[in-house]
């Protein structure tokens, strides 16, 4: 198996072509882990052709995550399903910036883009599990990959794990303890916060308090995401309160691909497909076809030889094998 810098130089510099913009993602649990991406980067030339979709990251026409929902007037009223300049519009793909091959770039022909991840948690327990560190501890680590990331113009998305619940302490996380993490890693630059039921033990009722603390503290939608796993079946359930509070930005998996090893019997995120299949319903738009995606979801499934848990993609592929 290819270690993991010869799959970050081949992709870099031989990209798949597509119509829409790819954005290359890369978890960097150290300072170290972000030096060994960018120099692998540096080292590669790939054919860059040009685009009119290129657009620098100023431009006020380029956000890097959804434009807000409207402005709850109360409680009793929450904002509508709303994203973009289109009432039923779900954000597709994130646009470039600068060079999205070679960070610290100009911008050219390719929209595609490489960004970071990086991870914390809600509880003391899980982060010394997950990353072997206090959450202090890890804050602190992020502050010098993020500031190293804004240097060199590479986009930076944070996650809070165990946000809904943790399989060391229970599934009473308190939201405020959530928000300031979350707060913490926006103040440093992170430019979007995935809040993460990596247990999947959130419910709609723990889900929205989550989010009503989270706004509280003054934290707007847009720089937020939600990252749901399916263990108890309660993900698309709560993809649609996060739609009822105004988040705009859903993790998903094909296939229901993934998992936590610190959190026993925690399956994967919610599917794409199951999810596309949910927005579609509801009037959104979100690009995304959903036989092509089903038919990937069957494809990865057989290639890692293990169950498509997409109840979408398989009826979906049911359908289209007559």
């Amino acid at each position: 198996m290819a270690n993991s810098a010869d799959v970050l130089n081949h992709l870099l510099g031989h990209p798949p072509s597509s119509s829409h913009p790819i954005a290359y993602n890369y978890l960097v649990p150290n300072i170290k882990g972000l030096q060994n991406v960018l120099k692998t980067a540096d080292q590669v030339k790939p054919p860059i052709k040009g685009s009119d979709h290129s657009q620098p990251a100023d431009d006020p026409k380029s956000p890097l995550t959804p434009p807000p929902s409207p402005k709850q007037q109360n409680e009793a009223e929450p904002a509508p399903i709303t994203s973009t300049q289109d009432p039923i519009e779900m954000p597709s793909d994130t646009p470039g910036v600068n060079d999205p091959i070679r960070p610290n770039q100009p911008a050219a022909a390719s929209t595609n883009q490489m960004e970071i991840s990086l991870f914390t948690a809600a509880t003391e327990a899980f982060s010394k599990a997950n990353t072997n560190c206090s959450i202090a501890e890890s804050l602190e680590r992020c502050k010098e990959i993020v500031a190293l990331a804004k240097s060199r113009s590479v986009r930076v998305r944070g996650y809070v794990s165990v946000a809904l619940g943790c399989p060391y302490e229970g599934p009473d996380v308190a939201p405020s303890r959530v928000a300031q993490i979350t707060t913490s890693l926006l103040e440093m630059g992170v430019d979007e916060v995935s809040v993460a039921d990596t247990t999947g033990m959130g419910t709609a009722p723990r889900t929205r308090d989550l989010l009503k603390a989270l706004s509280a503290t003054g934290i707007a939608n847009q720089d937020l995401a939600l990252h749901l796993h399916d263990t108890y079946g309660q993900a698309l359930v709560n993809v649609v309160v996060g739609l009822e509070h105004g988040i705009r930005t859903f993790d998903s998996s094909v296939g229901g691909l993934g998992g936590c090893p610190y959190s026993k019997g925690a399956t994967g995120n919610v599917a794409t497909e199951d999810l596309v299949y949910c927005l579609h319903s509801l009037g959104a738009t979100t690009g995304i076809n959903v036989e092509k995606m089903a038919e990937i979801g069957g494809w990865i499934s057989g290639e890692l030889g293990r169950p498509n848990d997409s109840r979408t993609g398989k009826a979906v592929l049911a359908r289209l094998r007559g």
